[in-house]
């Protein structure tokens, strides 16, 4: 259902050219085809503060006047509509439509038979991150597979990764180990668009629904966020800015443990800290002695206002992004974990990295102590065959 983007020639070294002119989101799209893929359809639309065209105007607001289009109710994910809430959120009602809008981050956290009632039609228009427990492509999967059940059609109207669709990184999940934060089996930085990412899940998991995906234009798998034109809007209240987005693939994973990973800062995932880190530039000194590619540890003494260790002066480590595309946050997490381990055995808590790594070779060699080649060896070793698998369900060159 998706058409494939328009490839661009190669420069004289060999590198790919970024396409001519800001790129087109699904929603940009739909609204130059006027709303045609909608035509004579019924909408639930699952959409957050994210889901608008390349002037400012929410895709809700769109929907709602589009002739053809009945849009009957909104869906909202974890964060709610707005994208500022940091804790379940209730069902409410959009003043600019009256429309009610469902919690996807309830009690329930799919769409309900009463909820979906009427409805031909889910669209799917929500910016993600491309971190596999980032949970809007959760979102997502419970709404292919609500529509599977039902005979509803889902229309994914696509967005770019703003991290890059090249790169891939960090252990698959283990397949038992689905949950809210793991739902289908890829690895922590995904390379994918939401699109894509819906297209797997549909041909993996042989979902009975008609699935469409309005594709980008003008993006290419290599491109950052800051590349395609786009305005950035938060995504949800602790990543502000591309740079977190990135270290979120990493830094992310420690945020079960007890460290702080910034949140209740200005710098969420870009510094981290406990208050039995007593001298910072020793752990600092010793993450840069491990040569990760990419970036610099400087020591740091903060205080969150929120989350873990609020109101207390921790001590850490933030982490300076000095070349995006050398980067690989996944080691950078792991080998944070690791550090604080064998630095801070009496005080750091490193299973509940489990959490959101759930991949049980990788944390049992990072619990042994085995040599951290060994551990990253664990994490990349299911790496070519998720390439192959990806292959098939790739809208970008």
């Amino acid at each position: 259902a998706a058409s494939r983007s328009a490839p661009t020639s190669p420069a004289a070294d060999g590198a790919p050219l970024l396409p001519e002119g800001s790129t087109l989101t699904g929603l940009d799209r739909l609204v130059a085809d006027d709303f045609a893929p909608l035509a004579g359809r019924t909408v639930g639309l699952i959409t957050n503060q994210t889901g608008i065209d390349s002037q400012g105007r929410r895709a809700v607001d769109l929907l709602a006047a589009a002739p053809k289009v009945k849009l009957k109710a909104l869906f909202s994910p974890e964060h709610g509509i707005t994208g500022l809430v940091d804790a379940s959120v209730p069902h409410s009602r959009d003043a600019a439509t009256g429309l009610a809008i469902w919690s996807l981050y309830g009690p329930g956290r799919r769409p309900s038979p009463e909820q979906l009632s009427g409805i031909d039609t889910l669209v799917f228009d929500i910016q993600d991150v491309g971190v596999r427990y980032y949970t809007y492509i959760t979102t997502l999967v419970y709404a292919l597979e609500e529509g599977g059940r039902r005979g509803i059609q889902v229309v994914v109207l696509d967005r770019p990764n703003p991290i890059t669709g090249s790169i891939v990184e960090g252990p698959l999940m283990d397949p038992d180990m689905r949950s809210f934060t793991a739902p289908h089996t890829v690895p922590v930085r995904t390379g994918m668009t939401t699109g894509e990412f819906a297209q797997m899940v549909v041909g993996e998991r042989k979902l009975p629904v008609k699935l469409t995906v309005i594709p980008l234009e003008n993006w290419q798998r290599t491109q950052w966020f800051d590349e395609t034109g786009l305005t950035w809007v938060n995504p949800s209240p602790n990543i502000r800015n591309q740079t977190q987005a990135l270290l979120y693939s990493g830094v992310g994973l420690l945020e079960a443990t007890n460290l702080s990973v910034g949140r209740g800062t200005e710098m969420p995932f870009e510094v981290i800290g406990a208050p039995w880190i007593a001298d910072p530039q020793v752990l600092a000194d010793a993450m840069n002695a491990r040569g990760l590619a990419g970036v610099q540890f400087h020591p740091v003494f903060f205080t969150p206002t929120s989350s873990v260790h609020a109101g207390r002066q921790v001590g850490g480590v933030r982490l300076e992004v000095t070349d995006r595309d050398a980067l690989r946050a996944v080691p950078v997490g792991l080998a944070l974990g690791r550090e604080l381990m064998e630095r801070y055995p009496g005080n750091f808590r490193p299973a509940a990295i489990q959490n959101l790594l759930v991949n049980r070779s990788t944390m049992w060699s990072m619990l042994r102590g085995d040599p951290f080649v060994r551990v990253m060896a664990w994490a990349d070793s299911a790496r070519n065959a998720f390439l192959q698998r990806r292959a098939p369900y790739l809208l970008y060159k």
